[in-house]
């Protein structure tokens, strides 16, 4: 057995990929509502990050952090501008890891309030800050994490004491099964962890980079966060995570405290700053493309097998009262790409940069399956 058996891979070998078509080993085009799990936010293989990668490949693949890398500053400021600090990883998890972390030194406090349905990574704080059973099964977890209820301001109160560092959450669910945060309670979040001094933490891993119709979700809500995380879509689907925080934390993040061997190396910063410079274009007229997606949606909520539609910006859940895997596996079959999500939630992530005709015809397609189940 060359390869751990952690993943069910399906049948499929993927070759090629332009925007939101994939193609297979027999040269079979698939359309892409998934982004390779919230990934290809500008669309597989975009030609000015190919670009910018191939260039970069030329001069400089890696260098350590002891020395000077001004592309991690470019990328810093595109990121957060003058008000945020950044740090670069590999990956979101890493991102998060890195946010509980300097939350703690920061404050010197230990408890991160998280949420049930939550998802922040794998690794073992991230993973313990995760509110998933499932995720949790078989291991012994670390201390230092309690879980609220989402969107339930009363389940947070109960749990504040004076050893509270920070409360930790994804504005929209996504493993959780795409469940959107309610103003109101996000509203009260804020303002509670304002009065406790309590430092709020946004997970943008899956939300982020312009999933939600702007760059980073929280701008939705009328806040910004004094800790948020970034990955997934930040380079196009080269490995990078971010953890930014407002800048009168970053000493806490002190020499020796938190470091990556890979973390911010060349390629991955050449791709993400070409992704966040197509992206600002991207964004500039996503506007009808999200009107367009969610006015097909609708016609989701009368189908029998529907039981609820939501989600943000062009980021979907269809609740099924049919097994979930079972539709994701027969919709590959019909060269669609879907995912799954929470409780036996059908989860779509198209590319932001994915034709309005390819997005329809794939919606109608995924319809008319899900009428005749």
């Amino acid at each position: 057995m060359p390869l751990f058996p952690n993943y069910h891979r399906a049948p499929v070998t993927f070759i090629q990929a332009n925007n939101a078509t994939w193609v297979d080993e027999k040269n079979q085009s698939y359309s892409d509502l998934s982004s390779g799990i919230g990934v290809y936010n500008v669309g597989a293989c975009h030609p000015q990050v190919e670009s910018a990668l191939v260039e970069q490949a030329h001069h400089l693949w890696h260098v350590p952090n002891l020395y000077q890398n001004p592309l991690q500053e470019t990328v810093a400021q595109k990121l957060g501008g003058d008000t945020y600090t950044t740090y670069f990883a590999n990956s979101g998890a890493e991102a998060n890891e890195a946010a509980i972390k300097l939350a703690r030194l920061a404050t010197g406090k230990s408890t991160i309030i998280s949420f049930t349905n939550s998802f922040h990574g794998r690794t073992y704080a991230a993973m313990a800050a995760t509110g998933q059973d499932s995720i949790h099964a078989g291991m012994p977890m670390l201390t230092g994490f309690e879980y609220a209820k989402f969107n339930d301001i009363n389940s947070v109160k109960t749990l504040l004491n004076d050893d509270v560092a920070a409360i930790m959450l994804e504005l929209v669910q996504g493993e959780g099964g795409v469940i959107p945060a309610e103003q109101a309670f996000i509203d009260e979040l804020i303002a509670l962890a304002h009065q406790q001094h309590i430092l709020v933490i946004i997970d943008e891993v899956q939300t982020g980079m312009g999933r939600t119709g702007k760059k980073f979700a929280f701008e939705h809500f009328g806040f910004e966060p004094d800790i948020f995380t970034s990955a997934k879509g930040l380079a196009n689907g080269i490995p990078v995570g971010a953890m930014l925080a407002k800048n009168e934390l970053a000493p806490a993040l002190a020499y020796g405290t938190h470091g990556s061997t890979f973390g911010g190396n060349p390629l991955a910063m050449a791709a993400a700053s070409a992704t966040l410079t197509v992206l600002d274009g991207v964004l500039n007229d996503i506007d009808d493309k999200i009107k367009h997606f969610w006015l097909k949606l609708d016609e989701f909520r009368q189908l029998p097998t529907v039981k609820e539609v939501r989600g943000l910006g062009m980021m979907a859940g269809i609740t099924l009262n049919i097994p979930v895997n079972d539709v994701v596996s027969e919709l590959l079959k019909a060269h669609i790409i879907v995912l799954s999500a929470g409780n036996n939630t059908l989860r779509l992530l198209p590319p932001l940069t994915i034709s309005t005709e390819q997005l329809t015809d794939s919606l109608e397609k995924i319809k008319h399956y899900l009428l005749k189940k």
